[in-house]
């Protein structure tokens, strides 16, 4: 089985939104696909609830309060991490994942915060160790922007990979409505913002 952690200590990055689409990924492939919700927001689950009958099934774990175990035969497991995460929090998510996906936005707020969490991520055996591949992923850029400028320079201090850049548009909550994801979508809008996620899709099929 991979496991994915999708984390930031940093709310309103996309988590939710990176969890549900690397499911749906996973979940295409014919792959038996898990989200473990941690967020006592439980929008990864009520992302599920919204989810057409006729779509790739992925099973929903209620782990808001504990961490649970994934039931025999799940081959994916993406876990969807929750804010304001403390230092014993990261530890036991690092240790039931393979990868950790972090997304990051635009922005001094964001980007202070992110590099706190790689402080953290940096801390643990696992990953200190490169047992761990962490992955950064820019999310909702606006290309042009003094913003996206400024991301693109913090990205170049890390001292970890950025696989993706995924562009900001009303395309993801607009699916999102309907428990569905770019990676789904048919039409020529869709495609193009889902090539956008093809660098880390191939990460994790060459993680598995």
């Amino acid at each position: 089985m991979l496991s994915v952690l999708v984390g930031n200590i940093k709310g309103g990055c996309g988590k939710t939104t990176i969890a549900t689409h690397l499911a749906t990924a996973f979940a295409a492939q014919g792959l038996k696909t898990a989200i473990g919700d941690c967020d006592r927001q439980r929008s990864s689950l009520n992302w599920l609830k919204r989810r057409a009958e006729t779509a790739p099934p992925i099973l929903g774990l209620d782990w808001s309060r504990d961490l649970g175990d994934a039931p025999k035969g799940i081959q994916r497991l993406v876990i969807d991490a929750p804010a304001a995460m403390h230092h014993k929090d990261v530890e036991e998510l690092i240790g039931i994942s393979d990868v950790v996906v972090v997304p990051v936005l635009p922005g001094a707020f964001d980007q202070d915060a992110t590099a706190h969490f790689l402080k953290k991520l940096s801390e643990v055996k696992a990953v200190r160790k490169n047992k761990r591949v962490v992955a950064i992923i820019g999310n909702r850029l606006r290309p042009g922007t003094k913003a996206s400028e400024g991301l693109a320079v913090f990205f170049a201090s890390l001292g970890f990979p950025v696989v993706a850049r995924l562009r900001d548009s009303q395309i993801y909550p607009n699916l999102a409505e309907s428990g569905s994801s770019v990676l789904e979508g048919t039409d020529r809008r869709a495609r193009d913002y889902a090539a956008e996620w093809a660098p880390l899709l191939a990460l994790l099929k060459a993680a598995a």
